[in-house]
């Protein structure tokens, strides 16, 4: 089970930051830090910090465009917050508003700050983490639901929304 070294608190503005330890190998692992990132995902959604930046970079776009506010929220992450691994040998999880504090982080901080975004003003989303070696994950993206179509939301290469990676051997997918 993920150990939370400092619960977060999603009404304080400054930055929080989550070291997650004693995760368990593979699947496990990965299944407990996916379900860190949805209870931190419902938890910011009603950030206001949060919310007032979804609907700055949506503020533009024609009402009820939901594709053009999906993509103008992964440019967003995708652009502005830069890429960087955790701490060798370490997994790191920080919060929304700590990203936006730092703005660097890795697949699952961006994925995580996407995902709040998203779901703040008012678009469903999932986590999905695949990998390419049967039962291994090495990367964590975001989908939300536009119609009836769960899209991408990839946010650590230079692609459009709805890009999808090579077909992956493990998937698993957490709803928020």
């Amino acid at each position: 089970m993920a150990l939370i070294q400092r619960p977060p608190n999603p009404t304080r503005s400054e930055p929080q930051s989550l070291t997650l330890a004693a995760i368990r190998n593979g699947a496990g692992g990965v299944r407990d830090t996916l379900d860190v990132m949805v209870a931190l995902a419902k938890s910011y959604r009603t950030n206001l910090e949060i919310r007032n930046l979804a609907e700055s970079l949506v503020r533009d776009i024609p009402q009820k465009d939901y594709w053009s506010e999906a993509e103008a929220i992964q440019r967003y992450v995708r652009d502005r917050i830069r890429y960087t691994q955790d701490t060798y040998d370490m997994e790191m999880l920080k919060t929304p508003l700590e990203l936006l504090a730092s703005r660097q982080g890795d697949c699952d901080d961006k994925s995580l700050l996407a995902a709040t975004l998203l779901l703040s003003i008012g678009h469903p989303a999932r986590f999905k983490a695949i990998g390419y070696a049967p039962g291994e994950y090495e990367h964590v993206y975001t989908e939300t639901k536009i119609g009836d179509e769960w899209v991408s939301v990839e946010t650590t290469e230079p692609v459009e929304l709805g890009w999808i990676p090579r077909q992956p051997s493990s998937v698993m997918v957490r709803h928020i």
